[in-house]
């Protein structure tokens, strides 16, 4: 997939008008940012926007992230925090004396 984001009101309102035109390459919108798809299409649409807007235009590829692609350590940490019976409990207080790892550890880690 292909992320588009903008920054002038141009921009945007062109991203937009193109969103609007050519539906079957979005696969979301977000205001000033789309997401397109990874087609030639998608790509076409992308690089009309940075010809026309410049550096006003970002571009980046991306690739879908599945909860498998993250160690289970991690899961199981999300899991169990999301579970706890105190919502209003911050993560490193939770993780403290249990067997999860501390918010420094997941902060030093490249996925």
């Amino acid at each position: 997939m292909l992320l588009v984001v903008t920054y002038s009101r141009a921009a945007r309102r062109d991203l937009r008008n193109a969103c609007r035109a050519h539906e079957d390459c979005v696969v979301r919108q977000f205001g000033r940012a789309a997401l397109l798809s990874g087609t030639e299409f998608g790509a076409f649409q992308a690089l009309r926007l940075h010809e026309k807007h410049g550096l006003d235009v970002q571009l980046e590829r991306v690739e879908p992230f599945e909860p498998a692609d993250v160690p289970e350590r991690v899961r199981e940490a999300a899991r169990r925090y999301e579970a706890r019976t105190e919502p209003a409990t911050p993560y490193e207080r939770f993780a403290s004396g249990r067997d999860l790892p501390a918010p420094e550890q997941l902060r030093g880690v490249d996925l």
